[in-house]
């Protein structure tokens, strides 16, 4: 009997030591989408340096490239206010190929907000409308 109360001992420590860790990284991994309005109403301590995840579309003429840094500006308009936020985008992986500053896109950053209230993204992701469409063709002319 004492065999089995010292397995079940270390079982349960085991399996609430895998609780612990889970619950740990989960929060820190976390980050909820915010909308430029929203994340500019909160308090400081609700915004800063909290992992968060916001989209808009990406102003034109504002990407600008500082060393591996991008610089870009998001925007959303909402109740007729235009709501603006300066991204700076440092990750490791490579800007998609549509992420361009001439096209209209949008794009959804993940990352935490500084207290400079600059968005300091390590992910982006690009949704930019591609169109393809067919050249006119000459008619043809029978002689």
């Amino acid at each position: 009997m004492h065999k089995n109360i010292k397995f079940g001992l270390i079982i349960v420590v085991i399996l609430g030591t895998l609780g612990w860790l889970a619950a740990g990284g989960i929060s820190q991994t976390a980050s909820y989408y915010k909308e430029i309005a929203e994340l500019n109403k909160l308090a400081p301590s609700e915004k800063v340096d909290k992992r968060l995840r916001v989209g808009g579309d990406v102003e034109l003429n504002s990407i600008s490239r500082e060393g591996r840094d991008v610089h870009f500006v998001l925007v959303q308009e909402k109740d007729g206010v235009k709501n603006r936020l300066n991204v700076v985008y440092s990750g490791i992986d490579p800007l998609p190929d549509t992420f361009k500053d001439n096209a209209p896109c949008q794009a959804l950053v993940d990352g935490k907000l500084g207290s400079d209230n600059v968005f300091h993204a390590t992910k982006l992701q690009a949704k930019c409308a591609s169109k393809y469409e067919a050249k006119p063709v000459a008619p043809l002319t029978r002689g």
